[in-house]
């Protein structure tokens, strides 16, 4: 296995804002003799925390979960507040160019990259669907932002509307409180004909992100005509990441949305080559 730790500021010569992070965990299967032209689909695993922390029942599970599945996997510890916008998305757009110019040393298939997002973790990860052609995206990575949206994407019980019913604390974490900052984060607004398909599923009775993000989502995408799938499970509180024991949030009923994860991504040909 490949089990290592990059710094994204770092590796690509930028200065790293005060409290900033940008942490990105590896874990990838190796080249073994029996397959040595085996490659993989990638996931990145970008976990809420309403950008005031970064969940950790949102990560590592849900990394290995997709590694068990044959995806090499990625796991993105991004800024939260005091940090805000734009760095978020950079970040989130730097593991992206991490794993597109490393595709072929981590025999990953350059054009099946996944990310996957829960909460504010989610508003991430559709700011990386919609928003990778933004000036300061530009700025940053220069010649390397080309190409950086993923292939496809998963949103968990998003953090989605500026304006309807929006989690608030995520959105002011995000945007520091500035108007033109808010306005340009709500991601139903940024959705168009070359967003990546979307698996998206969330909970009705949702008490903390209410559940009209996700049918925010799903319209803007519709309206788009870009493919994706939607579940709306009736019961379950916020931040069910497995559904399980090992996370706390036993929740038999939302369980499922692991596997029809993976068979939607399986029907878009993320899958094993050899």
């Amino acid at each position: 296995m490949i089990n290592k730790t990059v710094d994204l500021y770092e590796y690509y010569g930028l200065v790293k804002p005060e409290g900033a992070k940008a942490i990105l965990e590896v874990i990838a299967y190796d080249k073994f003799g029996y397959c040595p032209n085996r490659k993989r689909p990638a996931m990145l695993v970008i976990a809420g925390g309403g950008y005031g922390s970064v969940s950790d029942r949102e990560k590592d599970c849900i990394a290995f979960y997709y590694l068990n599945k044959g995806y090499n996997t990625f796991t993105l510890n991004y800024s939260v507040k005091p940090v805000h916008f734009p760095a978020q998305l950079i970040e989130a757009c730097m593991a992206m160019a991490y794993i597109k110019e490393n595709a072929e040393e981590l025999s990953i298939i350059s054009d099946k990259i996944a990310a996957v997002g829960f909460s504010a973790g989610g508003h991430l990860c559709g700011m990386l669907a919609t928003m990778t052609e933004e000036k300061e995206v530009k700025a940053a990575l220069k010649e390397k932002a080309e190409n950086l949206a993923p292939n496809a994407v998963i949103l968990s019980y998003p953090v989605i509307s500026s304006f309807v019913n929006p989690h608030v604390g995520s959105i002011n974490n995000l945007s520091g409180g500035d108007q033109s900052v808010i306005n340009r984060i709500s991601i139903e607004r940024n959705v168009d004909k070359n967003s990546p398909p979307a698996f998206i599923w969330g909970t009705l009775n949702d008490q903390v992100v209410p559940s009209d993000n996700a049918f925010e989502i799903a319209k803007a995408y519709k309206a788009a005509g870009v493919p994706f799938e939607f579940h709306m499970f009736e019961n379950g509180h916020h931040g069910l990441s497995l559904g399980t024991k090992e996370v706390n949030t036993v929740n038999e009923s939302i369980q499922p949305w692991l596997d029809l994860s993976i068979t939607w991504l399986k029907g878009r040909g993320f899958d094993i080559t050899d």
